[in-house]
């Protein structure tokens, strides 16, 4: 950098950075693509041009990042680009509208988030003053977190140099987007809320104490921002006699409708919607009223519902067998009914209106690396977090788009070593949360920190196999799937091994599944989990968890009165290097959100953008299957259905499901609910002269479910 007579640029904000001249040419090449304009090195020698200039026009001097730009224009319409030089000035035009809408927000952005990110921020992360104004920027809220949870390692011994160390690599780590805690560490890490996991089971005996308990513990959990899962299976039967009064039994759904109410009272803190799991066996005598409460959208709004299906059950649906209803307090059978019955009505309710989802029980406690200290009834809102009794987990997610490098011919591939590096501190980081956490529950802080269970997982997987050229619904992404999900978990079981060396393994060690397998260290009972990633992939700007983008273009609900057309990144630099892209198109797209019958656009192009109604239920169903294979807790995955699905489509999927050894399965067929967070415009005007012409969605929302209980972990 000595060479040239310039050191420093001045930024908008008035901060000085480094003069680097590659950024010129980088901008210039851009420029070049957006009009598919070859140039064959000449963006290259047009920076030098721009370079020389300012070198002249401003020696020894600080130039602004507009004197720059406004020179590139000059030099582009001087060397005859005139179509490049516009494309230019459309995309300072662009950069412009986006600051301003940035500046309304009045949030720093110190790291060049995108108005999503930022806006979501503020809404629900930032941390504000008693009067309700914003206290800190999305950099200073990095640096909370990150001082709060490495703090934990004084605990341990380590000096305050290895303390500081560690923050700064946590820092860096969420900074760079590379990794993202669940939403209640980032928003109560460093504060007196001290609620840091998204993940809790609260039990519900079968006594009124004990239900008021359990309400009590569940408000105070989602007052801090965790969601909670419930079984209700161990509840009586409604009309059940109650010794005590003489009375009659209410029945589990009754008090599950109390929880439902409470989570309407406490909404989560005031920062997000509240989020239940209600969980009932498939042989509890009150199935079937689970299994149509949702029937009426006006019942258990704030809940999921899922049935607990035991390998016995499916083997009487198989068998077209009678199966047995039994009354938890005694254990005596109720009743009898068709299996093969009751498992259409789990299926055409499920098609009808998304509820009940299935949790294949004995799965779950087959691959519970904890069995020796009981069952596993339940799991946290969106399943794919099952826990003892009281048990609570911090979840937190690698962002697969971070760690994509340039190969062998240009070609992307993963960058496994980076990868592995990041993933040891993401399990020290989820590790040290479990210590830095308070616990409202004593039971959860006995339990979860006798288990030191956490759920490293990954959001990006679309955006990764576009990356790659991967179609979703292929082969070749199930194995990446299974490659990359075995690294990860081999890796987290290394970093958890070491860690248990170090600060002592979990105390329900002796008797766990890692006892038996020899090992003679392992810090956490569990390590990976594969959670939705609602509004943290929002943050790090990338689809959610390993679920397909539901739009490739789509119109976003941002600010009051603001709506912007968002394209996904990706495509849309493949549209402009392939020579298709031109903002009619990309507004086309959003009629849809699918590119699937657009002939304009090259075949092989089509192939790898597939969305999720262009993916059949199967292939949903064998992903979810492949991040399974290799994950210690379970996997979320919503398997979305068109509009025109029939009730057997559901049906072979849950088949697929059970047969595959997944821990549960959610699905939703696209209109089964009155409201839903996701309309596709194309669709929704057959029906609703009214409705939108494009796919529309609100802020928060990541862009991968429809359903209104879409979470955001």
């Amino acid at each position: 950098m000595a060479r040239y007579k310039i050191t420093y640029v001045r930024k908008r904000d008035g901060s000085l950075e480094k003069f680097m001249p590659e950024k010129i040419a980088r901008a210039i090449e851009k420029a070049f693509i957006a009009t598919q304009t070859k140039n064959g090195g000449v963006a290259k020698r047009l920076a030098k041009i721009v370079i020389a200039r300012l070198q002249k026009d401003f020696a020894n001097k600080i130039p602004s990042v507009e004197n720059i730009q406004d020179i590139v224009e000059q030099v582009l319409i001087e060397k005859n680009y005139s179509n490049v030089a516009k494309a230019y000035i459309l995309y300072r035009q662009k950069r412009a509208e986006l600051r301003a809408a940035k500046a309304v927000l009045e949030v720093k952005d110190e790291l060049n988030l995108s108005l999503n990110a930022l806006t979501v921020l503020r809404k629900r992360y930032l941390l504000r003053n008693e009067q309700g104004e914003i206290i800190e920027s999305p950099s200073q809220l990095f640096r909370r977190v990150a001082a709060a949870i490495a703090k934990v390692d004084k605990n341990y011994g380590f000096s305050e140099q290895e303390v500081k160390k560690l923050e700064e690599e946590f820092y860096s780590m969420m900074t760079n987007l590379e990794f993202l805690p669940n939403s209640p560490t980032l928003m109560n890490a460093g504060t007196p809320v001290g609620i840091l996991s998204a993940c809790f089971v609260i039990p519900v005996p079968d006594d009124l104490s004990g239900i008021m308990d359990a309400l009590k513990a569940a408000a105070l959990i989602q007052k801090g921002g965790g969601g909670t899962g419930f079984s209700f299976s161990r509840l009586r039967p409604k009309g059940d006699i109650v010794k005590s009064t003489k009375g009659v039994a209410s029945g589990p759904l009754s008090f599950a409708t109390l929880f439902d109410k409470v989570t309407d009272v406490i909404k989560a803190g005031g920062k997000r919607r509240g989020a239940n799991m209600g969980v009932i066996r498939v042989d509890h005598p009150d199935v079937i009223d689970f299994i149509t409460a949702k029937s009426d959208p006006n019942v258990l709004r704030n809940f999921n519902i899922s049935i607990g299906i035991t390998d016995e059950f499916m083997r009487a649906v198989a068998q077209n067998k009678e199966f047995p209803l039994s009354n938890p307090r005694d254990g005596k059978i109720v009743k009898t009914v068709n299996a093969k019955d009751l498992w259409s009505l789990i299926v055409s309710y499920a098609w009808k209106t998304g509820d009940p989802g299935v949790l294949f029980l004995d799965e779950i406690n087959r691959k519970n690396p904890t069995a020796h200290i009981g069952q596993i009834e339940a799991t946290n809102p969106c399943g794919e977090q099952p826990l003892h009794p009281y048990e609570s987990c911090n979840l937190g997610s690698l962002n697969l788009t971070k760690f994509v490098k340039e190969g062998k011919n240009s070609k992307k591939e993963l960058d496994w070593e980076k990868l592995k590096k990041t993933i040891y501190l993401a399990v020290r980081f989820l590790d040290n949360v479990i210590d830095a956490q308070s616990y409202v529950v004593p039971e959860t802080e006995a339990i979860t920190k006798a288990n030191r269970r956490i759920g490293l997982g990954i959001m990006g997987w679309a955006d990764l196999l576009y990356m790659l050229g991967i179609p979703y619904n292929s082969n070749k992404a199930l194995n990446l799937a299974e490659k990359l999900m075995s690294f990860i978990s081999n890796t987290a079981h290394q970093a958890s091994s070491e860690l248990g060396r170090i600060k002592g393994n979990f105390p329900n060690f002796k008797g766990s599944l890692w006892d038996k397998l020899g090992y003679s260290y392992m810090r956490n009972a569990a390590c990976t989990t594969i959670a939705p990633t609602g509004t943290i992939s929002i943050i790090a700007g990338c689809s959610s968890g390993i679920e397909p983008v539901f739009a490739l273009s789509f119109v976003r609900n941002v600010l009051e009165g603001t709506r912007l057309l968002e394209v996904n990144p990706i495509f849309e630099k493949v549209a402009k290097e392939r020579g298709f892209y031109t903002p009619q198109l990309m507004s086309r797209i959003a009629k849809s959100g699918s590119i699937k019958g657009i002939k304009e656009i090259p075949a092989d192009v089509r192939k790898v953008f597939v969305t999720a109604l262009d993916i059949s239920p199967e292939w949903h169903v064998r992903m979810q299957a492949a991040f399974q294979k290799y994950t210690d807790n379970a996997v979320s995955k919503t398997i979305n259905f068109p509009a025109e699905a029939n009730v057997e489509d559901v049906r072979k999927a849950f088949e697929l499901a059970y047969k595959l050894k997944c821990k549960g399965l959610t699905i939703y067929r696209y209109g089964s609910k009155p409201e839903q967070v996701l309309y596709i415009g194309e669709f929704e005007k057959k029906t609703k002269p009214e409705a939108e012409p494009f796919v529309v969605a609100p802020l928060e929302t990541a862009g991968w479910c429809a359903s209104p209980l879409c979470p955001s972990p």
